[in-house]
Formats: structure tokens, sequence, C-alpha cells
């Protein structure tokens, strides 16, 4: 992947610009919500709570819009109140928008341009500002806007130039981000308040079915001088309701609301817009408790505090670091808890007294950093993800594996909600949570095929039972969905299950136990030992063995394993959700030789002991084979550790931060997918990575002198401290560690750090030591490990802590 001059600048600054710091105690000032703005991020640069439901923005038609704004120029098409951030897809959300004018031509409502695609301007890219819990933006033609948002409501602040007419007008469109409105949109505007509600149904952004969402808007700052509606390119002020379809073109024709005011205070004009996926009726009871006198300052301070508390719990000492990593690591923090969304109270689907959480971009994504992120700095929000993703399965029949704006989103890869459930057990967030029903949830995954899979389950379960893989075209008659990813899907159902197998275990459900512990192995019959590798001029990689699709008779199937890698501008080959997909999602059979997360010790076997699997994970990453700009790169910057090579892990992470993540608008390498790319970064400069849906922490040196946790469940704080901490970066290797006082050679770490709030002791020197190498050092794995070329240690999973398939920790 090129590097933007931008990034590289960043990465050259480290060694010639340090700036000396100080403790950081107010994180949110750390926080630039413009980060991944531009380059195909896609993230939601606006003002929101966390979690929250109201998302405030104004929208622009250039770039990758898909989070509403983005920094690359292009026009403002409106300021609208719901997005999503940094998913793929169509634009997502975007419904609803305001559209401001200081007058309109001649002192006729006629006078002013009302179609979305005529109207849009130009903005001032010096005038955009970003905080949390706040955005404003000015117009090329003058006119700026501000807004804040409480959780189902934002707060628009438009200020007008002075004009002949005086006469600023406020327009309300009944479209959203992608034009995706479909029948039936209807608008309400009262003559004497000017209130506004109404009602549409739209397309998700990346699923099936379609949904219903509400408004309610309320006006203050002046006196009405008049209002009513919009169709096409023309409004009349005699009417006030709307029932519009959609046109026959493919195309939603323009319609709405608007409302002139009789002069153009200095103050401004205030909108306050609520949403409800319930009725108009509580979107304006929504506004109406959470902003009920126009409060602008206040509503954004309590904002800022809700930001603020989310982001308190991690503290770093930042003397010696250059401030751009500070930003780096807050705003990577603060990107994890934007989306999902709490959408409690708002789900018209049943009635249930549990919470709800939607935009899940997908689990497929978030499973590997960003919610094992939240189970440490926001445990008790990821308690409630669980049991929505629980409650769902109760009214639904299934987890689901990916959701957006109240519709099946679709499945990439294995069940990962049976990741998310695992990780969460094992960690010790038990409680409110009903577990007899969870594990029901996961083995229904594991056991029951669903008949459109695609969207939730296991596709393939009978070959999945009976040959033990997913085959290249499999005779599949019990369900549908895109034939493809047979290699993906097997490695991740083999993950899914050996995830079951410790809840199971957990659970005291030894038969079960045993049984998904055996299919967790299923991997190994996927993979083609005799299988080259070769670059398109017919060089040799110098590797051989590699996954691979298989049919149903046994015979093996022929995907180059470099296809659909970075490297890869010939194929031709997709590697995604269309039909004509190839065997792996979003990556190459190169990158997903690697992922094998419950048993790396029989991988490294696999792969010719140690020395054969580190030579090959070098291969990868120095090949620039994977893309650090998705997710299922991230766990290959650690797995070093592993093979008892935790140096080359920090060696690879301070690599690729901030070479690939910087605090620029272009500085991330791919869309941020909701917060996974925040959370790599986060935990990446914490020290500690994750093995999802396991008690393993990766011990890395973080990119700070020291970290503290408070978790939020105790109330007691974990610190890491850096000895030797050297800003230049170049003594980055541990040399010895203690952990409370005693000394620790573990590599890796359990959760019970946080909860207990211990104190881990890295000192740090310039080469690779011997700290964290042997055999006893190294993390958990299902299969025993053997000595450094496959010579047999006798030492099990058990003796390291593992305690066999529960990976339970000391």
């Amino acid at each position: 992947m090129a590097i933007s001059k931008a990034a590289a600048l960043v990465f050259l600054s480290l060694i010639s610009h340090i700036v000396r710091g100080q403790n950081v105690t107010d994180n949110l000032k750390y926080v630039d919500q413009l980060i991944g703005s531009a380059n195909g991020g896609n993230v939601f640069p606006g003002a929101t709570l966390p979690y929250g439901m109201a998302k405030a923005v104004s929208d622009v038609d250039s770039g990758s819009n898909q989070g509403g704004f983005t920094t690359e120029g292009g026009n403002v098409t409106g300021f609208s109140t719901m997005h999503d951030s940094g998913t793929g897809g169509s634009p997502s959300l975007g419904n609803f928008a305001f559209f401001p004018y200081a007058s309109c031509a001649g002192g006729d409502v006629n006078g002013c341009v009302f179609p979305k695609k005529e109207r849009k301007i130009h903005y001032k890219p010096e005038s955009v500002k970003a905080s949390p819990g706040y955005f404003s933006i000015e117009l090329q033609n003058g006119v700026a806007a501000e807004m804040t948002t409480a959780h189902h409501t934002s707060l628009f602040r438009f200020k007008f130039p002075s004009t002949g007419d005086s006469s600023p007008l406020l327009l309300l469109d009944l479209t959203d981000l992608s034009d995706s409105r479909q029948d039936n949109a209807t608008i309400e505007v009262d003559e004497t308040t000017g209130r506004m509600s109404g009602s549409s149904r739209f397309n998700p952004s990346f699923g099936t079915g379609t949904y219903v969402a509400y408004f309610c808007a309320d006006f203050k700052g002046a006196s009405i001088r008049d209002n009513g509606i919009f169709v096409n390119s023309r409004a009349s002020a005699s009417v006030k309701d709307l029932k519009i379809n959609r046109s026959i073109n493919g195309y939603p024709l323009p319609g709405g609301g608007f409302i002139r005011f009789s002069k153009n205070p200095a103050d401004g004009v205030s909108a306050r817009i609520a949403v409800s996926y319930i009725s108009s009726e509580q979107a304006c009871r929504n506004a109406e408790a959470e902003i009920p006198d126009f409060d602008f300052e206040a509503t954004h301070t309590a904002a800022e505090s809700a930001w603020r508390e989310k982001l308190s719990p991690i503290t770093v000492s930042s003397e010696g670091v250059e401030s751009s990593l500070v930003t780096n690591f807050y705003s990577g923090i603060y990107r994890t808890m934007v989306n999902p969304q709490n959408y409690t109270g708002e789900n018209p689907k049943w009635e249930s007294s549990e919470p709800y959480f939607d935009s899940f971009y997908c689990l497929w994504d978030s499973f590997r950093s960003q919610l094992p992120f939240l189970t440490i700095n926001d445990p008790n929000a990821l308690k409630q993800m669980v049991r929505s993703l629980i409650d769902t399965y109760q009214h639904e029949g299934w987890l689901p594996d990916c959701s957006m704006s109240l519709c099946k989103g679709y499945t990439q890869g294995g069940s990962n909600a049976d990741v998310v459930l695992t990780d969460a057990f094992i960690k010790g967030l038990t409680d409110g949570i009903d577990w007899d029903v969870g594990y029901q949830a996961v083995v229904k995954d594991a056991e029951v095929e669903p008949f459109f899979w695609s969207v939730e389950g296991r596709g393939g379960l009978d070959s999945w039972k009976s040959l033990g893989y997913i085959p290249t075209q499999d005779f599949d008659y019990k369900g549908f969905g895109t034939m493809t990813r047979s290699v993906s899907r097997s490695l991740e159902y083999a993950y899914n299950d050996f995830c079951i197998a410790q809840l199971a275990s957990k659970l005291g459900k030894t038969d079960d136990a045993e049984k998904y512990k055996e299919r967790s192995g299923y991997w190994k019959n996927l993979f083609n030992k005799n299988q080259t590798s070769l670059f398109r001029n017919g060089s040799d990689t110098g590797f051989v063995g590699f996954f691979q699709g298989r049919y149903q008779n046994g015979t093996w199937n022929n995907q180059d394993p470099l296809w659909c890698s970075t490297i890869d501008n010939y194929s031709g080959k997709s590697c995604s959700l269309q039909n004509t997909g190839q065997e792996t999602f979003e990556s190459s059979l190169w990158e997903y030789g690697f992922y094998v997360p419950g048993d790396q010790a029989a991988l490294i076997d696999l792969y010719g002991g140690r020395d054969g699997f580190v030579k090959r994970l070098d291969y990868l990453h120095d090949q620039n084979i994977t893309y650090i700009g998705n997710e299922p790169s991230f766990l290959t910057v650690f797995q070093y550790h592993y093979a008892g090579r935790p140096a080359l892990s920090a060696k690879r992470s301070h690599f690729y931060i901030p070479r690939y993540f910087s605090p620029q608008n272009d500085g991330l390498p791919g869309n941020d997918d909701s917060g996974a790319m925040g959370s790599f970064v986060a935990m990446s400069m914490m020290g500690l990575f994750p093995n999802p849906g396991q008690n393993v922490y990766l011990i890395t040196p973080p990119y700070f002198p020291s970290v503290s946790i408070k978790s939020p469940l105790t109330g007691k704080t974990a610190t890491i401290r850096n000895v030797n901490f050297d800003a230049t970066y170049e003594t980055i290797y541990i040399q010895s560690a203690t952990l409370d006082g005693e000394t620790y050679t573990k590599n890796w770490i359990d959760h019970s750090f946080f909860t207990e709030g211990k104190e881990l002791v890295l000192t740090l020197g310039k080469n690779e030591s011997s700290w964290g190498t042997r055999i006893e050092d190294l993390p958990p794995s299902l299969s025993e490990y053997t000595g450094g070329n496959g010579t047999t240690n006798g030492t099990s999973a058990e003796t390291l802590g593992g305690r066999g398939i529960t990976m339970e920790c000391g």
C-alpha cells in the first residue's frame, strides 16, 4: 500500500521533532475526529454521544461519504442527524437533512433551490471544527452551521449573512445519503409552531429489507414568516402536508418541508430534530425530554462530559512523546465508541426489557479488537451489547453477525457472535447475562443451518460435520448464500467451534466441550502440503504448503495463494461477496494461512517449527502481502509471540504505527470499520493486544513511559511502566519484566491484570533478548508446543497455564 505524504511526514517527525509533554489528564482534548475523513477512512466526524443514535454533521457529495462528511472538498448537500461510522457498502443513513438559505431570490419562496443535486454548495475547508459532541462548518455563501447532540436529538444553530430580504429559510428533505427512500414518505408542518414531523422508508447500506425512520423538528430564534412543503423544485405555503412516493426512474422525487423566518437574528436560528424508529410522537418526546430549552451550550457541555467519562479510564504519561502519538491513541479510543449504536427503546420489531444495540458493521470486523477493547475500557456497555445479541437470538432465532438500521446485514465469514460471547464470558462479564440462552444460541450456530445463511448462522453445515470442511462448490440444498469463501469460512468455523468448546467447558458441559474441541481442528483438512506459491513472473516465493479449497470428492481447488493480497494487481479475481468470488474473503490464502487463533502450536509445527513459522510470517509482512487496512492482518502483527519472538511483534507494531495510522485526515489505511481500526491503534499502542475469544493479551512495550487503566467494574488501576523508555523508539525490546514486583517471564497476561489492578514493569533495551522466548513463556494453545523446529518438549497447554481448551490463566 502506498504511504501518503502526510503520513510519511508524521513518521519522520517522530525522529526529528520530539515534543516534551506531560501526564495526560483531560483526554478529550487529544481527540481528532477528522482522522479518517479522507482517503476512504469513511469515519463519522460529527457530533454525537457515546453509542448515540443522533449523529449530526454536514453531508457532502465527494469521496467516500459513508459517514456523511469528508474533508476532500466537494459540496454540502444538507445537514442530517443519523449516520454510521467507518462502514463500507453504500453511504449509510443521512436521513432528514436540513438545508439553510439566508434568503430566497426576489423574496419569493420559489427563489430558493430545493432539489438536493441542485442546491449543493462548496464549504470553506478552513472553517471545519470538530470535537467530541460538536461540529461546525461555514458554507461558501457565508452561512455558518454548528451542531451538538443528545442521545436521540440533534441541535443545529445556523447563522446567516445579512441580505436585502433578511428572511432565512430552512428546508427539511425527506431523503437520505444514498437516495434510497422508498414508498410513501410523509411530512406534516404545523402552521403556528413550525413543527415538522413525518417518516420515510429507506434501504439499509449493507443488508436486506427496509426500515422506517421518524422525525420531529422544531425551530427557535425568530418569528415565522411562512412555512409549508416542497415537491420537486417548487414550494407552497398554502399546503402543510405531503405524502410522496418514489420516482419511476430510480431516484426519489425531491420533497419535504420548509420554514421561513421574518428576520435574520444576530444569534442565528436553532433547529432541533429528534429521530425514532417507533413513531413521530416518540421522536417529539425524545426532543422535548433531551433538549427542552434549545440550550446549545448546555447540550454541548453535557456531550463533552459524557465523552470525558468514557475516555477517562485510560491515562498515559506523555513525557517526551510526540504529541501526534497521543492524539492518535485517544482518537482511536474515541472511534471505538461511536458505533455500535444504542437503540434501546427504539426497536419496533419486538417488545423487550433488554438493551438493543444496532450498527454492528460487522462482527467479522469488530470481534478482533474493538469489542475486546470495550471489555477493558467500557465493560458495562459491552455487557449490554452481549445482552442485546442474546435478546436478538431469542426473538429472531439467530445471533446477528452484521446489522444496521434494524436490518440484517450480510455475513462475511463465520458466526462470529460466538467469539464475542465467549470473549465476554471468559473475561468475567457474566452478571446480568442469561448464559444458558447465550450458550443455546452459539450451539444453534454450530448445529442448525438457516435457510438464508448470507445474513445469519453458518452455511454448509452438513458438509462441515461429515467432511470436516466446507467444500468449494458445496452441494447445499438446506440453506442458501453466496457459494464462495470455502477456505476462510472453514477456518472461521473452526475457531467459532474452538470458542464454543471453551464456553462449554466453563459451563460444565463436558461432552460438548470435547465435541467442539474436535471440530475446532477441522482447519487441518484444508492444508495442502504440496501447494506452492509463485509470483506472476514465475519466480518462487520459496514456500510450500498452504490452505486450499477442496471439492466434495476430496480433490483440491487451485486458487493462487497470492490472489487478493496487497501485491496482487493482476489476477482480476474478486475476494468479496460476489458470486464470482474466490475461496477467501477480503484477503489471500497467504494471510489466511495464519488464521488458526486457537492452536498456534499445531500451525507452527505444520510450518516446520518456530524458525519456519517466523520466516513465513516475516515474508508475509516484508513482501507487503498483508494489508494492514483490513482486519485479518491485525493478529499477524503479534503472532511472533507464539513462536517465542515477542520482540518481532514489537518491531512490526512500530513499523505499522504511525507509518499507516497517523493523526491526519487521510491517516487511516482503510475504512475504520466502525472503530476496528481505532481499536487496533489503541491496543497496539497500549502494549496489550488480544487474541479474541481467549483470556490472553500479548505483551509489547506501550508507546508511552507508562499507561494506567482504571477498571470501571472494580475501580482498581492497572499500570504498565516502561523502564528505559526511549521516545525515538529504538529501545523497544523487553529485556525483563516484573508483575507486582515479582519476576515475570511469560510474554502474555490475562484479564485479571485489569480487574485486579496489577502493575507490569517492563525493562527495555535496543536488542532482542531471551525474555518471553521459552516454551513455558508462550501463550496457551490447544496443542502441545514442541521444541524449536518440531522436536517435542512434552509441554502441554495445561503446563503453560492454559488448562487445555478452557484457556484459563494461573
